[in-house]
């Protein structure tokens, strides 16, 4: 049965699949959409380690079904993820075309984890950002331009990857992942030039700041089921490419994961439109992930990929939470809701559990997975510029934005459920709409209770001092009050904030300058090139005029030139002799311009 399972990558049923499901009657294609996600985590789960389909990809050695623990972990989240994300799509009135287009998204990042040389690893990352913006562009209006700057942005990320990759086959002749047979001796990038450009590239997917703006630009925009799954696969691969780069680690990249972590969380403080506000945590929780492949090591690397897990749960279950809203009360905005536990007591309480799981609250999956992330940032980091006490810079900086992500949740629930009362009756999210977001939020506590469950799914055992140099415990008494202390600590600033923040608009950030420069810059690039074209042809049809004129009437056209009657008697003699200058004159000229 194992032997059965390498023969073909998953990425290959699963296209078929997405094609298959867009073509179906809707409940038959949404039930065959959430069977084979399903069938998918059990293959992730009894498949064997190994490089199992190696072959030949464009003249190069690839091998495009590579397992190991990391990959594996991100095959059964994907898995579990998108067979819930397709019930909640049925549930949430979605058409088959646009479950289609999100399950060849799914099937492309399958392909992508999965991959074991960088050469098939690209080619499904570039798949990504095109079945991705398809699944953008699908629900038509605002989303179209959006997903167009989306398609760019990662359109340009991709080419820099691929100048590292190619940097990287110069320098080592292959590839081929080092973990797999015939693979480098060392793994990752090659340092210098290629390494800067994989990170910037792959900086874009995962939300660097700066290369950020994507992510509150384009998923607040289509569907509330497509958003459910835009909001886990580019950023969640970006991380897993990010540990394939960099596999010992980098300190810049650990750095600039911290300042995502409070960047992100600040801005989604700003925020009043819901997806909005959850896009820039994305951001800001990435930047866990993105910290602990820069410190490197096992127990960072574990924090990592733990987090990964966690986060794909609960920002799942918060898209969900607020998709249900939009779609019971077609409003977006936090300023015109309020009350609405009264009416939608599920989808409050399924917004509470993923509410104090991404915040980091005690017995929730985010308590955990962050708790990795900030020991390793104390224990396998150095201390920084700027410590603070016992903290180090990364470490204030992780805890930084954990008050932030409190602050931000309690502003969200506080609008949207708990503060007045909702105008009207709305009923609370269906029954599909429902288990989907009951089971993804029974995980969320599940993982958080039982944290062994969740260190068994992980590359390294954080548990085993023969594993990290620091064995992690979760609910030791300094960790639970720091935990809580986040809490109080957030309470308290939203307490504070509460007032001026209300009275915020839109905040600008980046692509406020930079959509509109590019926008009309592009204009101008191209009403520029037009008008020079238009005026050189203007020019060379008029000197093509004045030569025939001059070979074929060279006393009129000296006549019109020097404004002389053709009756005056000099006319003749005074013509010719023009006309010589004018030939001896072009004559000059192209001679000078051929000589060397």
């Amino acid at each position: 049965m194992a032997e059965f399972l390498t023969l073909v990558p998953p990425v290959a049923v699963l296209l078929p699949v997405a094609i298959l499901v867009a073509l179906l009657p809707r409940r038959s294609g949404h039930a065959l959409g959430a069977l084979v996600p399903t069938l998918a985590v059990g293959w992730v789960w009894f498949v064997p380690t190994g490089a199992h389909f190696q072959t030949t990809f464009l003249g190069f050695e690839a091998v495009l079904f590579n397992v190991d623990d990391f990959s594996r972990l991100m095959g059964l989240i994907f898995g579990l993820i998108a067979a819930v994300a397709v019930l909640y799509s049925y549930a949430s009135d979605a058409d088959t075309t646009q479950t289609g287009f999100a399950l060849s998204y799914v099937a492309t990042s399958f392909g992508a984890v999965f991959a074991g040389d960088w050469l098939s690893m690209l080619f499904f990352w570039e798949l990504m950002a095109v079945t991705s913006t398809l699944l953008v562009w699908h629900y038509g209006g605002k989303a179209v331009r959006a997903g167009f700057r989306y398609a760019l942005l990662h359109g340009i990320g991709g080419t820099l990857l691929m100048a590292a990759i190619l940097q990287t086959y110069v320098a080592k002749g292959t590839f081929l992942f080092a973990s797999v047979p015939n693979g480098p001796e060392t793994a990752g990038i090659t340092a210098g030039l290629p390494a800067a450009l994989a990170a910037i590239g792959i900086g874009v997917n995962v939300g660097f700041i700066g290369l950020h703006a994507w992510l509150p630009d384009t998923y607040p925009r289509p569907h509330v089921a497509a958003s459910v799954f835009l909001c886990v696969f580019t950023t969640k691969t970006g991380v897993y490419g990010m540990f394939r780069a960099f596999p010992e680690g980098n300190v810049a990249i650990a750095y600039m994961g911290g300042g995502m972590a409070v960047f992100g969380a600040m801005f989604a403080l700003f925020q009043n439109d819901m997806r909005r506000l959850l896009s820039y945590h994305i951001q800001s929780q990435v930047g866990y992930m993105i910290a602990g492949v820069g410190i490197g090591g096992a127990l960072g690397q574990a924090g990592a990929f733990a987090h990964v897990f966690n986060h794909i749960l609960y920002k799942g279950l918060l898209f969900m939470t607020a998709g249900v809203v939009i779609y019971r009360t077609g409003e977006q905005s936090l300023k015109k809701l309020g009350g609405l536990w009264r009416e939608m007591p599920i989808t409050a309480g399924a917004f509470s559990v993923a509410a104090l799981s991404i915040a980091g609250f005690p017995y929730f999956n985010g308590f955990v997975s962050k708790g990795i992330v900030i020991s390793a940032s104390h224990y396998h980091f150095s201390k920084g510029p700027l410590p603070i006490g016992e903290f180090y810079t990364l470490e204030w900086l992780l805890l930084l934005g954990g008050v932030g992500t409190f602050m931000s949740f309690i502003k969200f629930g506080y609008y949207a459920f708990f503060h007045g009362e909702y105008e009207g009756s709305v009923p609370d999210a269906n029954r599909l709409q429902s288990v989907a977001m009951l089971t993804v939020a029974a995980l969320c506590v599940f993982y958080g209770v039982f944290d062994h469950a969740l260190f068994s799914l992980l590359p390294f055992d954080v548990t085993d001092g023969d594993v990290v140099s620091h064995v992690y415990e979760t609910y030791t008494i300094p960790h639970v009050v720091e935990g809580v202390a986040l809490a109080v600590l957030g309470l308290l600033g939203f307490a504070v904030t509460k007032k001026p923040l209300s009275k915020l608009g839109r905040v600008p950030d980046v692509d406020s300058l930079y959509n509109p420069a590019v926008f009309y810059g592009t204009r101008a690039l191209v009403v520029g090139v037009t008008e020079l074209y238009a005026a050189v042809d203007r020019a060379v049809v008029g000197a093509t005029r004045v030569l025939t004129a001059a070979v074929t009437d060279p006393n009129a056209l000296y006549g019109r030139v020097v404004g002389v009657d053709e009756d005056d008697p000099a006319y003749p003699l005074r013509a010719g002799i023009g006309f010589s200058i004018l030939v001896l004159a072009v004559f000059v000229t192209v001679a000078l311009l051929l000589l060397p």
